[in-house]
Order: C-alpha cells, then sequence, then structure tokens
C-alpha cells in the first residue's frame, strides 16, 4: 500500500514535511501542484490510500487512481463553497478573492496562508495555476466517494464553518476525528495526530 499525498490551496508538498517522516516506513508518493515551482504529478500503480489536505480532498476524488482503497482528509471536504441545503465558505467571499486575486495575486495568497496561521514567506509563485484551482474550490461539485473517508478537523479551524465540517462527505463511508485545539493546517500542527489516524486506516 502507497500513501499518496495531496495539498491543498495555497501550499505545495512541503505541507507534508513533519507527517512524511512519522511515516517514513510506509511506501510514499507526494504530489505538487506547481504553485511554487515545477509541478509534479507521481505515478501511482497498485493500491493507495490518499492523504489529503483541504482542497487536497476535492482534487484526488475528482480525478481518483485507479487503486484508490481509502481517503484521509485532513481539514479536508468534498465541496467548498455553499448551496442551498449544503453549508460552506459563503460564494462572494470566494469571488471576491478571486476578484482580488486578477489585481495582485501575491497579496491574496499571503493574506489567506496568514488567516489560515501559516506566515512563512513564499518565492515566485504560478498565478495561473493558483487563479484555476481558486475557481475550481467555487465551483466543485460534491459526489459520493467510492472508498471509505476518514476525516481529520480542527474545532478551531478559522476556515471551514462548524455546519460545513460536519455536512463533508454526506453520502459517503465517513469516520471522523475531532482536534479540540486544532486549526487549519493539522499536517503541521499536530502530525503525531494525523499519522495514528493513518496508521489505523492503513491497519
Amino acid at each position: 500500500m502507497k500513501l499518496l499525498f495531496a495539498h491543498g490551496w495555497g501550499f505545495d508538498r512541503h505541507v507534508w514535511a513533519p507527517l512524511s517522516a512519522l511515516l517514513a516506513d510506509v511506501p510514499q508518493a507526494i504530489d505538487d501542484r506547481g504553485y511554487f515551482g515545477a509541478p509534479h504529478v507521481p505515478a501511482i500503480e497498485g493500491p493507495s490510500l490518499a492523504v489529503t489536505h483541504s482542497y487536497g480532498a476535492m482534487r484526488v476524488l475528482a480525478d481518483p487512481p485507479p487503486g484508490l482503497t481509502g481517503v484521509v482528509a485532513i481539514n479536508g471536504f468534498d465541496r467548498f463553497t455553499a448551496i442551498p441545503g449544503r453549508p460552506g465558505v459563503p460564494m462572494r467571499v470566494v469571488d471576491y478573492m478571486l476578484t482580488r486575486f486578477e489585481l495582485d495575486p501575491r497579496g491574496v495568497l499571503t493574506s489567506f496562508r496568514a488567516s489560515v496561521g501559516c506566515e512563512e514567506a513564499f518565492g515566485e509563485i504560478d498565478a495561473e495555476a493558483l487563479h484555476l484551482d481558486l475557481k475550481r474550490l467555487r465551483d466543485g461539485q460534491p459526489a459520493p466517494a467510492s472508498v471509505p473517508v476518514l476525516v481529520i478537523h480542527g474545532d478551531q479551524d478559522p476556515l471551514l464553518p462548524e455546519p460545513m465540517r460536519r455536512a463533508s462527505f454526506a453520502g459517503s463511508t465517513v469516520r471522523r476525528i475531532n482536534h479540540k485545539t486544532g486549526g487549519h493546517v493539522l499536517p503541521l500542527e499536530a502530525p503525531e495526530l494525523c499519522a495514528l489516524a493513518i496508521r489505523g486506516m492503513l491497519a
């Protein structure tokens, strides 16, 4: 079984460094959307367990590898914006981000990362890739996962409203873990908890 790591919007493969190290005995493949450098799409053969952060869950479920056996969605969701009957982030918030992004992409990205507790400096950005995925965040439609899902959420997540967290992955076979003091970047905030949950999913 191989772990397929898929990061969220505004991050890259480095968000997985602490968690990847704790799971170094398990075969791994780590993707990178290329927001800050060259993209990397790993070839996945055989059974895999997707370990995703935030928007990474939507990405994997939109194009699952053939051998996908489950998903660990850390701070994850299957739809980001609210629609009738489905809580989420208000559509106007993402529309405002998109409008601002066209004028000041670096400023929007900086503000977003700071809002979720990540103020580390970053280098050159691929504004086109970030803009495209921000639109996908706004417009992506949920679909029940065909594999079991383990969701790990932080109760203090500043990005995902509590009703949205509860409603995520409705219609799928899902188990939930809540970190009472955790925020939106649990791979960095609580890698030990995430590693333990992933090993349980593998077992």
